[in-house]
Parts: structure tokens; C-alpha cells; sequence
């Protein structure tokens, strides 16, 4: 995608990579965590939203392909 943001005074335009992760909700603050290592940005863009109604299929399926322990993170 196209990033247009302001950083540390000026207006940048950058390529970027949009990642969407799925996880439990429980998991997301282990998830912001590796992100934040991970990335080569100073602040990079890590964000979790409240699901506020879902195919409880889909919901089932997040429930079981996510692991309940956090040092499972990769």
C-alpha cells in the first residue's frame, strides 16, 4: 500500500506491507510485543480492534488455531 504520514516534522510517502494477524484477544498484547521487535520501524503500526459480531464459525476456528500459551508466539 501507499503510507502518506507526517514523521518527526515532514509529510513522508512510503510502500508499505500490511500485515493482518489473527489471534485471540488475550494474545494480542504478546503479539504487539514481537511485532515491536521485530519491526525495522521506530513506531510502526500495531493495532488490535474489538470484534463487535463475527461468523461464529470463523470465531471457533481463531479459538482453535491459536495457542493458548504465550511463549508459543513465534
Amino acid at each position: 500500500m501507499t503510507s502518506v504520514y507526517r514523521w518527526e516534522g515532514t509529510v513522508q510517502q512510503d510502500s508499505e506491507t500490511v500485515l493482518i494477524a489473527k489471534t485471540r484477544h488475550e494474545l494480542a498484547e504478546s503479539v504487539i510485543a514481537r511485532v515491536r521487535e521485530l519491526h525495522s520501524y521506530d513506531c510502526p503500526c500495531v493495532i488490535a480492534w474489538p470484534i463487535t459480531a463475527a461468523n461464529p464459525d470463523y470465531l471457533q476456528w481463531i479459538a482453535n488455531e491459536t495457542p493458548v500459551r504465550r511463549d508459543m508466539i513465534v
